[in-house]
């Protein structure tokens, strides 16, 4: 197995990028759940293998976060993932193979980091030209000797700062809530949380510190189908209305904004009236 077989099936499943780090150049990145967490998924790991898949559409407006208005990505980078794992296993039938996305305990921004991919931007997310930092990640934790060698870690963007200035709460300075979380926070809103979500422009996720950055003036649309078919940028009141919890999973069971439910959408679509 060498890097050039990978180099092959990981853009054969649509990954724009991908790296190898050590497992153990992770742990000073993760608390003691996490370690434990990533313990009994698998005992003894290794290694992580990185990938970026991109997933720009061509299209910006919409109060929908743009990685939320295609097929869940939690499903579709797994599924291709999984072909990845499947070919490692020809060769180390022995060892394990746990593929995820946004859905495991390690960190994959540090993950990607390490493994050399793109760039750190200020906004805390991979920024990997020419997709910009519309990327999503997805990491293979194994316990396979995978005769691969370190690289450097990925640099810095260049630190204009522009995604600093585009956060209207001053989340990337630690002084305020992101709305990307506020949208998603279930239950009763403080007055101030309200106020915040009343002038944001989405109802679920924010994007404001992506639109802003040079690195996303003319991002690469992604080739991925699953992220540019069904493609949904907005959601409206009347989409929602008269639906139960089973009959909204029914309907939009497949997008990654499903997850909280129909009730934190409403609430957030009727503060824009």
């Amino acid at each position: 197995m060498t890097p050039a077989d990978l180099n092959v099936r990981f853009a054969a499943v649509g990954a724009a990028a991908w790296g190898c780090v050590a497992y153990d150049a992770l742990l000073p990145h993760m608390g003691a759940a996490a370690r434990e967490k990533a313990g009994c998924l698998l005992p003894n790991p290794t290694t992580v293998l990185v990938a970026a898949f991109p997933y720009f559409t061509g299209e910006t407006e919409g109060n929908l976060s743009v990685y939320a208005r295609g097929s869940d990505y939690h499903a579709v980078l797994r599924e291709r993932l999984n072909t990845i794992c499947d070919f490692l296993l020809e060769e180390y039938d022995s060892y394990t193979f746990f593929s995820a996305a946004d859905s495991s305990p390690l960190p994959e921004r540090e993950a990607a980091w390490l493994a050399g991919l793109g760039l750190r931007g200020e906004n805390g997310l991979l920024i990997l030209p020419p997709y910009g930092s519309y990327v999503f990640l997805g990491t293979i934790l194994t316990d396979a000797p995978l005769p691969f060698q370190e690289v450097a870690s990925a640099p810095g963007c260049i630190g204009c700062g522009a995604c600093k200035a585009a956060c209207p709460t001053r989340a990337l300075e630690g002084l305020g809530p992101c709305l990307s979380d506020l949208t998603q926070k279930k239950g009763e809103l403080t007055p101030e949380e309200t106020a915040l979500l009343k002038t944001h422009p989405y109802v679920w996720g924010c994007d404001l510190c992506q639109t802003a950055c040079p690195y996303n003036r003319t991002p690469r649309v992604a080739p991925l189908t699953e992220f540019t078919q069904g493609y949904l940028s907005d959601l409206t009141p009347d989409m929602l209305e008269g639906l139960t919890n089973r009959a909204f999973q029914e309907q939009f069971g497949h997008r990654a904004f499903a997850w909280r439910g129909p009730a934190v959408l409403k609430r957030n679509l009727s503060l824009k009236k």
